[in-house]
């Protein structure tokens, strides 16, 4: 975390509301993740080597015990459960305790769950899947929450990044339907509930894995009623904010109570 500190000088020079700035840094790194790691599975799954998205049975296909994991795939899951690990313990010490943020732990420990055995099962080839359509939407998450910060500096307001906010809530709204309510269902559920049997028939952990899934699905569809309720907000003219911090409570600062 000391890294994300010394952004903190950075983003003082442009004196910001200094909630925001104590946010931004984090935002910032968060950004470069996701949008590192989106572009990375997006490569994997359309330079043609894989045609995992295109015809999900690939992912069963020629599947045995033991394995080997690609080395371009293996990368992935690597930095991929390094920063989960990383996330869920930035909930639990570090960050402010919001409303969700019991869902928040439950939805880290589904997702090191299910990178862990499905690298050791060798089911990483929907893993990519899974990432893929997950990863998009908190580009475009950590995007508005830097144009948020940044509509207001030195006082003054600033219309272009809070019509860049705006536009960017409207893209990760329709992407989290897409990707997460729409494609994740009819690619990654149905391929896993029903190609998978007669593909894999002595696979490990079929039930676990796909319960592990629905749980996912399900977290995804509970944040989408908030995200619905911001873009309700957001079309009354009200100003777009966090709706998840508890205001009216005391909150958990670095483990203690602010």
């Amino acid at each position: 975390m000391k890294s994300l500190t010394s952004l903190q000088p950075i983003f003082r020079k442009f004196r910001l509301h200094r909630k925001e700035e104590e946010k931004c840094p984090e935002s910032a790194f968060k950004l470069l993740f996701y949008s590192s790691a989106y572009g990375y599975c997006f490569y994997l799954l359309f330079n043609g080597k894989y045609k995992f998205f295109q015809d999900t049975e690939n992912c069963w296909r020629g599947w045995h015990k033991g394995m080997p994991v690609p080395d371009d795939i293996y990368t992935l899951y690597v930095v991929q459960a390094g920063y989960y690990i990383h996330a869920l313990y930035a909930v639990l010490y570090m960050d402010v305790w919001r409303k969700d943020s019991v869902l928040m732990i439950l939805h880290h420990i589904v997702t090191i769950s299910l990178i862990l055995f499905s690298f050791a099962v060798r089911y990483h080839r929907i893993g990519v899947l899974v990432l893929f359509l997950h990863d998009v939407n908190d580009v475009f998450l950590e995007f508005c929450k830097l144009c948020v910060a940044f509509k207001t500096r030195n006082g003054k307001y600033y219309i272009v990044p809070d019509i860049l906010s705006n536009v960017g809530f409207l893209c990760f709204t329709f992407l989290w339907f897409y990707c997460r309510l729409y494609i994740y269902p009819i690619k990654v559920l149905y391929s896993c509930g029903y190609e998978f049997r007669p593909l894999v028939p002595a696979g490990p952990f079929y039930f676990f894995f796909n319960i592990m899934l629905w749980i996912l699905f399900a977290m995804n569809l509970w944040w989408f009623r908030i995200i619905l309720w911001l873009l309700i907000r957001t079309v009354a003219g009200k100003s777009l904010e966090d709706i998840r911090e508890k205001p009216d409570k005391k909150t958990m600062v670095n483990g203690k109570k602010a």
